[in-house]
């Protein structure tokens, strides 16, 4: 039975091994693509429903493939998600919202934080979407009001998807389904002309007909929604009491975090199961399950905390129950229950699992470890090898540039016949191609054979650093405001007076007028443009330089006689600490490695590279001097558990501190999870711990 059929024929809930991650993506994207109908990807997080959307494109050009985002922030978090992401998702529940029954397949795919994420009721964003053609009248107002209400931010120029700028008859708007920004010319209340541009350059790039408009948010803001919102308020909290969030949003104002009481601005929410129809199939990437429950668990710790930090009082904290936000576990059960479910697997099937018939590629990691094999000649035998059973092999490559790369690679050690291919169709007919895919291991499935970068080369090459071109110098100079201070590199401190176009031998050139001290002036070349950087101060008076003066000469004189003076200052530190001892760090490579694979998750590059160091500093004898930086949810506290763990293993008593009560009792259930089974104690002090247990 081909993977099609057997995709075709599920009926119920079904575990599919033999799929491993990308495999599956393709034998669903082709399924869809043949047969139609719609089926929803629970990815197991943001980075991997990205990289499945890149593949299922691949793989099927034709298909209609939607990515639903999750928000880019933790359950309970204080700020809202970034506009870009609101606006994305939003774009996605919009065509969900008025998807209809599509013969030609619709793959929609989801991070699992998503997928048990509750959202707006499907007439809610239908009729929040909205229309227009070349021709229509159309009230400024009305239209105003509409970018308003539905989330849109006003701004003096457009740049990011939810933006719009009223300039007389002239309404830019960036909507989230449109490619670029759109350019709405008014004569009166009839639309005269509609075209896109460049939000760097600001320049029209086309003439269009029409245009559709979807929300930004998934909050909308008109009298009847704030009504109705000061109702649920007062019955979910009582009276606002100063809230001030509760303020700002009666004001129409979006507040950070104000999508934490999204149910209150609803009627009734509703989850991704309503909004697809009831033949759509779900198919669970591997692991995906487990990144649902680990989500609602979060959410639950979360909703904890803050009860906990408003000492036990909901009304206080002024959350609303995890269930309010999110699908409850045995909701979820309940609802997949009645629903086609595949479960992917990328291991060998067991007698009571179906094989999807895929299986991982080869890994070169045991030739990459032998300086007496050349891992490029290695794996041109594996190719030739797979090219003669009658398989098509595809390299897969992070980036356009590391693809250009590796068939050159490839072309070098004698493998020719190497061809650029964008589509699998296009690898089909070539039977030998390098592609773009993202993907971390390889896989072969029926006569595919994909081999990915990392296979061979343990990562993925380096992508080039990209030259600024001169429509960027261009977008920065609309990014200036006439009147703003400006440094010049060589001039010193000066007043940006505008664009100005200049004939210099004959031929306009556009320059950055630049005024100094005593009305003198100098036009800088917008190709020059990074010779000026902003002036950050904001004490604009007095602060002009004489052009030709000595003053900014002195003063950048004065600035680099004091960096050698700090510089000598850390250098002084340094050797100090290079002289220092410090007991060494090292329990073992068998103990660690078994803590390590307790860890629930694939480490990233950077978190291993991070780990790295922080061991190498508690095996070097010396004292740790290391800080490590990331963005929330990047694996930070990891890194933390592992040196904790291993210095705490050698009779060492580690102490983790955290800037709140909060954080210190999530650190507290981490690190006690991680460290149980284990001969160390783990405590919490802090102000919530009693005083008996705290001495």
């Amino acid at each position: 039975m081909t993977p099609i059929d057997l995709l075709a024929g599920l009926s119920g809930s079904q575990t599919l091994a033999g799929a491993p991650f990308g495999a599956d993506i393709v034998a669903l994207s082709q399924l869809l693509a043949e047969r139609g109908g719609t089926a929803l990807y629970v990815a197991r997080d943001e980075k991997q429903a990205v990289t499945a959307k890149r593949i299922a494109e691949y793989a099927a050009p034709a298909l209609n493939t939607i990515l639903l985002p999750g928000w880019d922030v933790l359950p309970y978090d204080r700020i809202s998600p970034t506009p870009a992401v609101a606006a994305r998702r939003c774009a996605a529940l919009s065509e969900l919202a008025l998807l209809e029954a599509d013969v030609s397949g619709t793959l929609i795919v989801t991070p699992a934080s998503s997928f048990v994420q509750r959202v707006p009721p499907r007439e809610t964003l239908r009729a929040a979407s909205f229309a227009l053609r070349v021709g229509q009248q159309i009230e400024p107002d009305a239209l105003s009001d509409y970018l308003q209400i539905n989330g849109y931010a006003r701004s003096a120029t457009v740049r990011e998807r939810g933006e719009y700028a009223v300039r007389g008859g002239i309404v830019d708007i960036y909507p989230p389904t449109s490619a670029e920004p759109l350019r709405l010319d008014f004569f009166g209340d009839t639309l005269e002309g509609l075209r896109s541009f460049d939000p760097e350059t600001q320049r029209s790039t086309a003439d269009l007909k029409g245009a559709a408009f979807a929300p930004v948010s998934e909050i909308l803001f008109n009298d009847e929604v704030l009504s109705d919102f000061r109702e649920r308020y007062l019955t979910a909290f009582g009276p606002p009491s100063g809230d001030t969030m509760y303020e700002a949003a009666r004001a129409s104002i979006r507040r950070q975090g104000v999508e934490t009481w999204l149910p209150l601005f609803h009627s009734h929410m509703e989850t991704l199961f309503d909004y697809l129809p009831d033949d759509a199939l779900f198919a669970m990437a591997h692991l995906s399950g487990e990144a649902v429950g680990e989500r609602l668990n979060q959410a639950s710790d979360y909703y904890d905390a803050r009860i906990e930090a408003a000492d036990g009082d909901a009304w206080a904290a002024r959350v609303l129950a995890p269930d309010a936000l999110h699908v409850a576990p045995a909701e979820l059960d309940q609802r997949l229950g009645k629903r086609r479910v595949a479960r992917f697997l990328p291991g060998e099937p067991t007698d009571a699992q179906a094989d999807l018939g895929a299986r991982s590629g080869r890994d070169f990691a045991a030739e990459r470890k032998r300086p007496d094999i050349n891992i490029f000649e290695a794996a041109g035998s594996h190719i030739k090898s797979l090219h003669e059973d009658g398989k098509t092999v595809i390299l897969a490559a992070w980036t356009g540039g590391s693809a250009e790369r590796l068939a050159n690679v490839m072309e070098d050690h004698g493998h020719h016949g190497l061809e650029r291919c964008y589509s699998l169709e296009a690898a089909e007919k070539a039977q030998l191609a390098v592609s773009e895919l993202p993907l971390e291991a390889g896989f072969v499935l029926g006569d595919i054979a994909i081999i990915a970068e990392p296979d061979i080369l343990g990562d993925r090459l380096a992508a080039p650093r990209r030259k600024r071109k001169a429509a960027n110098f261009i977008a920065e100079a609309a990014a200036l405001s006439r009147g703003d201070l400006i440094v010049h590199v060589d001039h010193g401190i000066g007043r940006y007076e505008g664009l100005k176009t200049l004939d210099v031998s004959g031929a306009p050139h556009d320059c950055l007028e630049l005024e100094y001290a005593g009305g003198d002036r100098i036009f800088l070349p917008v190709e020059n443009i990074d010779l000026i950087s902003r002036y950050g101060s904001e004490d604009a008076a007095g602060s002009i330089d004489k052009l030709g003066g000595a003053g900014w000469q002195a003063r950048k004189a004065k600035a680099k006689k004091r960096i050698l003076e700090m510089a000598a200052e850390l250098m002084a530190i340094a050797a100090q600490r290079e002289l220092k001892k410090a007991d060494a760090v090292d329990t073992g490579e068998a103990l660690y490695e078994e803590f390590a694979a307790r860890f629930p998750y694939e480490e990233t590059d950077d978190q291993l590279n991070a780990i790295e160091d922080v061991l190498a500093d508690l095996a070097s004898g010396k004292p740790m001097d290391r800080l490590i930086c990331g963005d929330v949810g990047f694996g930070k506290t990891e890194v933390a558990l592992r040196g904790a763990f291993m210095a705490a293993m050698t009779g060492m008593q580690v102490a983790v501190i955290a800037p709140t009560t909060l954080l210190a009792r999530q650190h507290f259930q981490t690190f006690s999870e991680r460290m149980s089974g284990w001969p160390l104690e783990v405590r919490q002090l802090s102000r919530m711990v009693p005083a008996r247990e705290a001495s």
